[in-house]
């Protein structure tokens, strides 16, 4: 059993393409202008329900967090509820590139079916969201397989909660690789994702059911067959932590909400049992280092917490890559992942599950979880978290793909990302100026879409401003 969680699949209900700040910023000026026009109890109306627009969950969940209670995990929007069933022959099917919402009972195995052809490899990540104010054990978390119809298995990844004990998101994933070097699980037809806990017992855990995550991706065949040996040669010094005076970016609640990062040094305040994701564009070639300190605190406390924060990183199809806990005891601390190789398609091939979950470009994650039990010995925070990351390397040329991947561009970086990286927008907003944008609405509901955006974007960088 592996120590954390791994895992996302931001893009699905997530607006591929971007405009930039500027562009935004001047539809929701050219929505808010319609105001005059509207008459004042519209305008209340508007303003009153401006909160509720679609497509601000992600970014604001976590603005609620920091204020109190730890917000809840924000899922996808628009994901499709489906209910795993106890036997395969009842299994629903999971289409690749849409987000789905489940649940996960405190025992048993629950399984989703997926259609595959003998040519993609097709990834499955699953995300477990405890109640916040649930008990889990040191042992429990969440473990996924799948197996083909003949019941062979192609995969098995168990993830656990951590020496704190504190109930957060963790996430799995399940995979179907067409490799020359693996006889079994390389034909076209049904395969079956199953979920389960990890403590079937589920000793010293709340009997709670979790809620579940799940997204499917495919990746397609490429061109020419590659190497069947991951690289042999790469720098794997640790870098000095980048340096410099830290800005202010919110994390987000959910991996379809991640708030954006590109190369630098970041402030956030986590709230004991909050959960935080980010995802840092990585390209071709490139090596992605990071470092978590945590401040220290002037509360009074004493006492010393384990596993007090946990950073995990996940690659593009949310599996996980690396992690590492940070203990606390009211003074600074601080912990950087392990080196990591550059991203390489061949890096799959390597019989270190680490290097080859590096195995394509995209959006990676970085998730920060402060333990619930930071409050009993500092009080309830919030406590800065300062994240420090650097990207290194010259980009190159990826493999060349015969088709699209599920959901499309999901396996590299646009120029979008990159822009999106650099100002810190995440996709929940993107997603409702699409709604402004395609058109076809009303001046209220307009009016009611700009409201909402202004107020995302107000609230997003007001702390840096």
């Amino acid at each position: 059993m592996r120590g954390r969680g791994r895992t996302a699949w931001g893009r699905a209900g997530a607006w591929q393409g971007r405009p930039s700040v500027a562009v935004r910023l001047g539809l929701v000026g050219v929505v808010l202008g319609a105001t005059a026009a509207v008459a004042p109890g519209q305008a209340a109306l508007a303003a009153a329900g401006a909160s509720g627009v679609s497509g601000t969950s992600g970014a604001l969940g976590a603005a609620s967090g920091a204020a109190g209670t730890p917000s809840p995990y924000a899922f996808a929007d628009g994901a499709r509820s489906v209910e795993g069933a106890r036997s395969t022959a009842d299994a629903e099917l999971l289409k690749p590139g849409t987000a789905y919402k489940s649940s996960l009972p405190s025992s048993g195995k629950v399984s989703y079916s997926i259609e595959l052809d003998a040519a993609s490899d097709a990834y499955v990540s699953v995300t477990a969201a405890p109640s916040p104010d649930s008990t889990v054990s040191v042992i429990d978390g969440l473990r996924v397989s799948v197996q083909d119809a003949e019941g062979n298995s192609c995969s098995v990844d168990t993830e656990s909660f951590g020496a704190a004990r504190s109930p957060h998101p963790i996430a799995a994933w399940g995979m179907r690789e067409i490799s020359p070097t693996k006889a079994l699980c390389r034909k076209a037809g049904t395969y079956y994702v199953s979920v389960e806990r990890a403590d079937p017992k589920g000793e010293g855990s709340s009997p709670d059911a979790w809620d579940l995550e799940l997204l499917a991706m495919t990746e397609p065949r490429t061109a020419k067959t590659g190497p069947t040996g991951a690289p042999e040669v790469w720098n794997s010094a640790t870098p000095q932590p980048l340096q410099g005076k830290a800005e202010r970016r919110r994390g987000g609640a959910g991996f379809a909400g991640a708030t954006p990062l590109d190369q630098g040094v970041w402030r956030d305040y986590l709230r004991p049992g909050q959960t935080v994701f980010y995802e840092v564009p990585v390209d071709w070639g490139r090596q992605l280092h990071a470092t978590a300190e945590l401040g220290s605190t002037d509360s009074g406390g004493t006492g010393y917490t384990t596993g007090a924060l946990d950073l995990v990183l996940y690659n593009p199809a949310r599996g996980h890559v690396a992690d590492v806990s940070v203990g606390y005891d009211g003074d600074q601390n601080s912990g950087s992942l392990p080196p990591l190789p550059p991203v390489d398609h061949a890096n799959r091939n390597a019989p270190v599950e680490q290097v080859g979950a590096v195995r394509f470009a995209g959006s990676y994650y970085l998730v920060a979880h402060l333990a619930k039990s930071v409050a009993d010995s500092f009080g309830d925070g919030p406590f800065a978290m300062t994240l420090r990351v650097r990207v290194s390397g010259a980009a190159k040329s990826g493999p060349e793909y015969v088709g699209e991947s599920e959901p499309a561009g999901v396996f590299e970086v646009s120029d979008q990302e990159r822009e999106a990286a650099a100002e810190g927008v995440a996709g929940g907003g993107d997603t409702t100026m699409r709604a402004v944008a395609v058109g076809g609405i009303g001046t209220g509901s307009a009016l009611l879409v700009g409201l909402g955006v202004w107020t995302v974007m107000a609230r997003r960088r007001g702390p840096a401003q």
